[in-house]
């Protein structure tokens, strides 16, 4: 599935804005451990952004309130992408 580039930048930027404010800090700890395991800064980002992707679509379908350990598990099973919104 394509995304459109101006989207993606946002996502993008989303996660760079949560990685440079350590909030929540699991974000960078993922960044770090998705490197160790042998991928790239750019590519572990976009592993982020499609979890971030999934949290707003979840927030906006269910109109409930962002979920803080919803997404942090999400960020623990990367390089697993959340499939249900693929």
């Amino acid at each position: 599935m394509e995304i459109n580039p101006r989207i993606q930048s946002a996502i993008i930027e989303v996660v760079n804005q949560q990685i440079e404010n350590n909030d929540p800090p699991q974000t960078a700890i993922t960044l770090s451990r998705l490197i160790a395991d042998g991928c790239s800064a750019d590519p572990a980002k976009e592993l982020i952004g499609c979890v971030v992707i999934s949290e707003v679509f979840d927030v906006l379908k269910s109109g409930e309130k962002f979920d803080l350990d919803r997404y942090v598990a999400a960020l623990d099973r990367l390089p697993e992408i959340p499939q249900d919104k693929v």
